[in-house]
């Protein structure tokens, strides 16, 4: 059976060709099919697949498998135009055999592969939102599987969302604060980064390296810092509040006069630590440690990071330096 997986193309093997070129290409095919007067399935030129016709050599050696071959595409009745052509050997006479199946449009090789649906749905979403954002056309298609696959109910928030924000560009409104319907925070903070990203492509800007509420005009929540007081004269500062969350503002004007500061990442290794004098320990900060550069008293202090000794602690650790260079480390 050599030659049918070298040379002869049976339609399970044009299949998986076709799953091939769609997971390379779909994303190029979304962009040129994007035009809202192209038909429905997609557009640009006819897709061509060759079947691999056998010499007249190759038949002689495999002649069970070339009339399997011609069997298999004679059976056929599927998505594209078959096309055929004889071929006048010497030994074999003239034999007719598929020659190449010819494909429409992405849509036909979508049928082909299982993901029509999904492929009509992507297609419909990206015409609908460059009818409303021309400018958007060249960053949506990065976004296929969020066209193709989000609910109804999510692409709807996603859209209404990016719109509210494009028309009011410096709200400065918390995103709960938005009149979108059935957002939340656990859904945005999944999605963050993506809705950011819309926002630029709608406004026709190329991405920012800002964050999520800067690239959207939005009021961050304020960043609240876990830590705790692990002596009691200090302590008494705060009217006797040993485990405290506060806003970073707040706490920069505490001045608190420490001698020791732990930075820990792992809230039961904090919330193990026994008292000791002129001492605090702030938990969980993971990459947010730049807020450490914002604590004066902090870095007035002896700072000791308490981390994973892996590729995410080295790389908070870095950062925690670029703020306080004379932090040591703790990494297990």
């Amino acid at each position: 059976m050599l030659i049918r997986r070298q040379a002869l193309k049976f339609p399970d093997d044009v299949q998986k060709e076709l799953k091939r070129r769609f997971k390379n290409k779909h994303r190029e095919w979304l962009d040129a099919s994007g035009n809202p007067e192209q038909p429905e399935g997609g557009a640009g030129p006819p897709l061509e697949v060759t079947l691999g016709v056998p010499t007249e050599n190759q038949a002689l050696k495999q002649v069970e498998d070339v009339r399997a071959w011609v069997s298999a595409w004679q059976a056929w009745h599927g998505v594209g135009s078959l096309s055929w052509s004889d071929r006048h050997w010497r030994k074999l006479g003239t034999q007719t055999v598929p020659e190449k199946l010819l494909l429409a449009d992405p849509g036909d090789v979508a049928q082909w592969i299982g993901e029509a649906e999904r492929w009509g749905r992507a297609l419909q979403r990206y015409r609908d939102l460059v009818g409303c954002w021309p400018q958007s056309a060249g960053k949506l298609p990065r976004y296929f599987a969020i066209l193709a696959d989000y609910s109804e109910g999510d692409y709807r928030r996603l859209v209404d969302m990016v719109a509210w924000i494009e028309k009011n560009s410096a709200s400065n409104l918390y995103p709960r604060q938005l009149p979108v319907s059935g957002l939340d925070s656990k859904w945005l903070e999944k999605r963050k980064g993506i809705l950011a990203d819309f926002v630029d492509s709608v406004r026709g800007e190329p991405s920012s390296q800002g964050d999520f509420f800067q690239r959207c005009g939005l009021k961050m929540p304020p960043q609240l810092i876990r830590l705790r007081i692990l002596d009691n004269v200090l302590r008494q500062r705060v009217g006797g509040l040993g485990d405290i969350s506060v806003p970073w503002e707040q706490l920069a004007d505490l001045d608190l006069p420490v001698s020791n500061v732990f930075i820990v990442e792992n809230l039961q290794t904090g919330l193990a630590f026994d008292d000791l004098p002129g001492s605090i320990v702030i938990m969980q900060l993971g990459y947010g440690v730049d807020v450490l550069g914002r604590l004066p008293w902090v870095a007035r202090a002896h700072c000791i990071y308490w981390g994973d000794l892996d590729t995410h602690g080295f790389a908070i650790l870095n950062r925690a330096r670029s703020y306080l260079p004379e932090l040591k480390s703790v990494l297990i």
